[in-house]
């Protein structure tokens, strides 16, 4: 192993001067800020195993000696022996710096790029600009208006585009055919903090109630971690004139289900919780029941940004939801975000949440329905769409393609 010391006023002439002298199989085992520049330490021929020796023999020189060997062998075993870690390379310096000038590069080659690609759009199809804006103004991911777009004929007429382009939409959502009032069994309503689970849980069931009797239906909660969370189902419950159970393990929710099993629908309450919280795994393993087949259906709230709408389908997966339910469209200023992630992900729309009112704000999702609505969103919020902001981001899916 060929070891030798560099200096130099900056990295990257550090850097290069390695390269000229050891060629690009060099390794960098440090570097520092001297008086000056930099200094680095540089090997060619370099051998891992001769790193792992000697931090080995470095740490059997730092364990302190013991009377009794049992002792020493039981003081070193709790300690840390010092191993390389995978991450040691990944965090010199050296790399670090040279890892953000790469994607400050990057940044700067997919502006430019994107700024490119929407140009010579606008340029050669000026209508096909213009759709991509109005899609996006719904709240339309870049991926899915680039498929749309790419699917019609741009010899028509805007009008006639957009109609064309709503009816491919439409075709793309998916909704699920598995209407809970139609099939019952035991569903929970899984989903992030304030989309409106406790009351979309007694929609459901003040529809079932009305359809089928009070008698067929009950309520489970197992949210344990907001106060008053109880309190508020108890409520619909006294009101539908139907049973409130509360359960906290797997074994509870076991035996809560099988008291319940002369009901054709239970709907169970989860917790609200972030879709970065550690306690996702925990839930999903109280839900995880062996005997009894349990129906996840995950909330979003139309609310929600497309960026914020991806994070928390990636995070609630873990549940493995058969469908979704859309909540606070009446509180929207674009759905686009929302069909862009169920299209995404491959999750039927079940229902559609526009209100407070129980059961009257609870709708069954149809495509051509949800559409409809988008629209009419899209008009009422009356949002302008900047053209910067177009350019970037659908010009962005061009310029990924050349990284």
């Amino acid at each position: 192993m060929n070891i030798k010391r560099y200096f130099a006023p900056t990295i990257r002439q550090a850097i290069n001067k390695v390269r000229e002298e050891q060629g690009p199989d060099a390794v960098i085992l440090s570097n520092q800020r001297v008086n000056g520049g930099v200094e680095i330490v540089a090997a060619v021929d370099f051998d891992e195993t001769m790193l792992d020796q000697g931090v080995s023999r470095q740490a059997e020189r730092s364990t302190p000696d013991t009377e009794n060997s049992g002792e020493k062998t039981a003081h070193a075993a709790s300690r840390p022996a010092a191993p390389r870690d995978e991450n040691y390379w990944s965090q010199e310096p050296t790399l670090l710096e040279m890892r953000s000038e790469l994607q400050s590069l990057r940044f700067m080659l997919e502006n430019q790029l994107s700024g490119l690609a929407w140009g010579d759009m606008a340029r050669r199809n000026p209508r096909r600009a213009e759709l991509v804006q109005r899609l996006m103004k719904m709240g339309i991911g870049s991926s899915l208006c680039k498929e749309i777009t790419g699917m019609l004929h741009e010899d028509h007429d805007m009008d006639s585009l957009w109609c064309q382009a709503m009816k491919a939409l439409a075709r793309k959502i998916l909704v699920s055919r598995c209407d809970i009032l139609d099939q019952g069994g035991v569903v929970a309503l899984v989903g992030p903090t304030g989309v409106g689970k406790t009351t979309t849980a007694a929609k459901i069931a003040a529809r079932y109630a009305l359809r089928y009797g009070s008698r067929h239906v009950a309520l489970v909660t197992i949210d344990n971690y907001r106060v008053g969370a109880h309190e508020q189902l108890r409520t619909y419950g006294r009101i539908l004139d139907v049973p409130v159970k509360v359960a906290d393990s797997r074994e509870g929710l076991s035996k809560v289900l099988e008291d319940l099993v002369d009901r054709s629908l239970v709907i169970i309450d989860t917790a609200g919780m972030g879709q970065h919280d550690e306690n996702l795994r925990q839930q999903k393993g109280i839900l995880d029941s062996k005997t009894i087949n349990i129906r996840k259906v995950l909330l979003l709230s139309a609310t929600t940004r497309l960026s914020g709408m991806e994070d928390v389908v990636q995070a609630f997966n873990v549940f493995e939801p058969d469908g979704c339910i859309l909540t606070k469209l009446d509180e929207a200023t674009s759905i686009g975000g929302a069909f862009s992630a169920s299209i995404r992900h491959h999750l039927p729309i079940t229902y559609v949440c526009d209100g407070q009112r129980v059961p009257e704000d609870i709708h069954v999702a149809r495509p051509h329905t949800l559409v409809e609505r988008g629209v009419e969103i899209m008009e009422r919020a009356g949002t302008v769409l900047d053209e910067d902001l177009a350019q970037m981001n659908f010009g962005k899916e061009v310029a990924n393609a050349y990284f």
